[in-house]
């Protein structure tokens, strides 16, 4: 019985996206194990979370906005690029 490969990500989800839509500045690396990339996207979560509620809560709160939401954008291609490699592994 062989054993099972182990779950990493793809590296094909890209986020930054710039001017030109076609065009981003970032990827997600391939071959982090599932456990450790989503640790990873959990941390950039909470704090994404943590600073749209001082965002929310602050007078001057539209400078944490950005912060917040590059970090929920960092964290979501984190997740859609395991559930590629999740895919893949149902295949």
């Amino acid at each position: 019985m062989s054993t099972p490969t182990p779950i990493k990500t793809l590296g094909f989800v890209t986020f930054g996206h710039c001017a030109d839509p076609e065009q981003t500045l970032f990827r997600v690396n391939a071959d982090v194990p599932l456990q450790q990339a989503l640790e990873h996207a959990s941390t950039l979560l909470y704090y994404a979370k943590k600073l749209a509620l001082d965002a929310a809560m602050e007078e001057q709160g539209e400078r944490y906005a950005w912060a917040s939401h590059f970090l929920a954008e960092m964290g979501k291609a984190v997740i859609d690029d395991v559930c590629l490699g999740l895919e893949g592994e149902r295949r």
